[in-house]
Parts: structure tokens; C-alpha cells; sequence
């Protein structure tokens, strides 16, 4: 997801005068009556950034959300490959949270049983 800076287009550094102007320019480049979503998001954008206290408040309270399916994609990257038997497949599906079958090291392999 992309940053209130990077829908204006401007730099962190930049004043309260750059990123009107900014916004200004982007508003007549996606207007509103034919990109809507676009222009709700650099109104957002603009709303988040427009003064010296709302920046403040963006870089003090913003998180940025996690992109879960990379986050996902990092973590099953191995080396080796992975064989899983279907039971022990099924056993991983069926799994809770606390279920010791969580606990395998990472260069633990699971074997066709």
C-alpha cells in the first residue's frame, strides 16, 4: 500500500505549500466525477500530510500495514524441498495454535511416513 507522500508524489521534507500544490496538481489530473476511488485516495493522502500537525501525527501514530502474503511467501522459502505425507498434511490442517506441532525447528523435514 502506498504512503500519503507517494499518492502526492512529494518528498518527507517537503512544506506545507508543496503538498498543496502537489494535491492541486493531482486533483486536476484524476478528477473526482471520473476517478473516484483515485481522487478519495489523494484526498485522504492530502488530509493526512496538509500541515506541519497532521505530518507530526502521521509519523507518530501510523503503522504500516503488513503485507501478510509476503510475509507468508518469506517465511515458507526453504532451501530444501518439503515432502509431506497426507497425514501428516492433515494433522497440520487440523492443528491449533498450541498444538506441539508448531514447535518444529526449521531443519526438522517431515518425511513421507
Amino acid at each position: 500500500m502506498k504512503t500519503p507522500y507517494e499518492i502526492l508524489d512529494v518528498n518527507e521534507q517537503a512544506t506545507d505549500g508543496e503538498i498543496k500544490q502537489a494535491y492541486l496538481q493531482k486533483v486536476k489530473q484524476y478528477p473526482p466525477d471520473h476517478h473516484h476511488n483515485l481522487f478519495q485516495q489523494i484526498h485522504n493522502a492530502y488530509q493526512t500530510l496538509k500541515d506541519q500537525k497532521s505530518r507530526l501525527n502521521y509519523a507518530l501514530f501510523h503503522y504500516p500495514e503488513a503485507d501478510f502474503d509476503a510475509l507468508l511467501n518469506q517465511a515458507l522459502v526453504s532451501s530444501e524441498a518439503l515432502t509431506l505425507s497426507a497425514d501428516s498434511f492433515d494433522k497440520l490442517l487440523r492443528a491449533s495454535i498450541d498444538d506441539s506441532i508448531f514447535q518444529l525447528s526449521t531443519t526438522h523435514k517431515i518425511n513421507n511416513a
